[in-house]
């Protein structure tokens, strides 16, 4: 009786182990295709949403530039009304999200894909050095930039110096978005990026009213501005065309930009439009604003962390 239990345990633990020999390669080859399900009908629909934020970016940005030319002529639309703090906050909130919730944790499936473990990409962590380096980057376009402006005492002539600070980063965003092809991606970096965009163009547009330009200087700055994040999702699609969508090579370059895109955000987001109004005198000695900003900064970032449940 003895002998039959062992012998039957020996015959369940030779068929186990065969039939995990034979599963085993095939959960291996499963684990790193590359294949993407329904690519054509992805592609087809990653489109739509390139071509519809290229519309949006370009009007949210465009809009941005041309509140604070109105608001010296408008007292309304001005964006010293507390009533911007709270928006700000609310869009700092959304770009934070999306930066952390969103696009870091695409570049990281990107870049530690099994289909990249062959190659350097899978023995260093490339998402959180890229995201480290574009943040630092950032900073430093920004500071050199600013601090060229300000050693010219606000000479209206070196104004593109602190436009081309802003260009930068909004062009990299764009590639990101532009070469992505996946829509959860472009969808949530669209309502990022026109929000970036809306109060990057704020800024620019309080520094030309300063320098009092010509109206047609005013005009050629602000479409500049306005067109560069579409420019950069124009290119993003272009670059996208070059590799097939299922490759490694994809896997690469989406992962590199989406960790870029991911630090720059994250920066925009805590320096440009957190930093600089929470620690403004104005919110810090106005309780009501202040607990208005912190609730809409955290209404901001509740939303679109909530997205991630669905995108």
């Amino acid at each position: 009786m003895v002998d039959m239990q062992v012998i039957s345990f020996k015959l369940l633990f030779q068929i186990s182990s065969l039939l995990i020999l034979l599963l085993y390669p095939a959960t291996v080859s499963s684990e790193c295709t590359c294949e993407v399900e329904n690519l054509a009908e992805n592609k087809g629909e990653a489109l739509k949403y390139k071509l519809g934020a290229i519309a949006a970016i370009l009007v949210a940005g465009a809009a941005g530039v041309s509140l604070p030319l109105l608001g010296s002529r408008i007292p309304a639309l001005s964006p010293e009304n507390d009533v911007f703090f709270m928006v700000k906050a609310f869009a700092a909130g959304v770009i934070l999200a999306t930066g952390f919730v969103h696009i870091l944790p695409d570049a990281f499936d990107h870049l530690t894909s099994p289909c990249l473990k062959g190659s350097p990409w899978g023995k260093f962590p490339f998402t959180g050095f890229v995201a480290m380096m574009s943040a630092i980057g950032t900073l430093m376009i920004d500071t050199f930039a600013t601090g060229y402006y300000k050693r010219r005492h606000f000479n209206k002539h070196n104004k593109q110096v602190l436009e081309v600070g802003i260009v930068v980063h909004s062009v990299i965003i764009g590639i990101s978005l532009g070469a992505s092809e996946s829509p959860d991606t472009i969808r949530t970096l669209l309502a990022a990026l026109s929000f970036h965009q809306f109060f990057e163009g704020m800024g620019l547009g309080g520094c030309i009213s300063q320098a009092q330009f010509k109206s047609v200087s005013v005009a050629i700055m602000g479409t500049f501005f306005s067109l560069t994040t579409p420019l950069g999702i124009a290119v993003g699609i272009g670059v996208s065309s070059f590799y097939n969508d299922n490759s490694p090579t994809a896997l690469i370059v989406e992962g590199v930009f989406n960790s870029a895109s991911a630090g720059i955000l994250i920066y925009m987001a805590l320096v440009d439009l957190l930093a600089a109004d929470f620690m403004n005198p104005r919110l810090q000695s106005n309780l009501r604003l202040q607990i208005g900003a912190n609730l809409s900064l955290l209404l901001g970032t509740a939303c679109m962390s909530l997205l991630a449940k669905w995108a």
